[in-house]
């Protein structure tokens, strides 16, 4: 046992710099990916909140491209964008999401409909009840969502390295095809860290961005 943290605290001592870098990867993949997903799937649920019909099938769609391994989801991009960052981050946008999507949705459709008909009532157009009223309202909803597509967007990110991607996946292969169960932990415990960190941070953005009467203080 002292053997194994011994090389472990050796794995972090030695590999300083390549940790660093592999860090900067994992985390590029991730949030630009998670990035790509919140300026796609925000909208769309919004826009759907106000068609049913269509709301449905849309969300029959990425339910079933969710259902899809991350792995072959990987695999299959690399006929069409060979290996490297950018089938990775198309493949964890594609993972990205529904939960964004769904939240938002759901989030849309919570909003009292007595606060709408006052809304309107006073005068606001479709655009400025949805801007000034219905967002706001929705945005804690919203964000649990985006937060919980981050911390699958990091996790997924680590199999990236198997396409040739980078990122802290790296060390896991490694460590699994050499046979050094401290790179394998060493990958694994940045890799959680990083997700911890990524979802504190974006919890404070959530109290940020959601009214102070909605706010709840923790």
């Amino acid at each position: 046992m002292d053997t194994f943290l011994e090389a472990t605290k050796d794995f972090f001592v030695t590999n300083r710099q390549d940790i660093l870098i592999k860090t900067w990867e994992h985390l590029y993949i991730s949030i630009l990916a998670l990035l790509l997903g919140v300026i796609v799937a925000v909208p769309l649920g919004i826009a759907l909140s106000k068609t049913k019909k269509i709301a449905k099938i849309v969300m029959g769609i990425t339910s079933v491209l969710q259902t899809l391994p991350s792995l072959a989801i990987l695999a299959l991009m690399i006929p069409f964008l060979g290996v490297g960052k950018v089938p990775a981050i198309i493949a964890l946008f594609i993972y990205t999401l529904l939960p964004i999507l769904n939240n938002t949705f759901i989030g849309m459709e919570s909003v009292n409909k007595d606060l709408k008909a006052a809304g309107t009532s006073m005068g606001m157009t479709k655009f400025q009840s949805i801007y000034l009223l219905e967002f706001p309202l929705a945005t804690p909803v919203i964000m649990a969502g985006i937060r919980l597509s981050a911390v699958y967007a990091i996790s997924w990110a680590t199999l990236a390295s198997y396409i040739g991607a980078g990122g802290l996946g790296d060390f896991i292969f490694n460590g699994l095809n050499l046979y050094q169960p401290e790179f394998i932990i060493g990958g694994a415990v940045l890799v959680t860290i990083l997700a911890l960190l990524v979802d504190f941070i974006l919890s404070k953005v959530e109290k940020i961005a959601t009214p102070k009467g909605l706010r709840i203080e923790r």
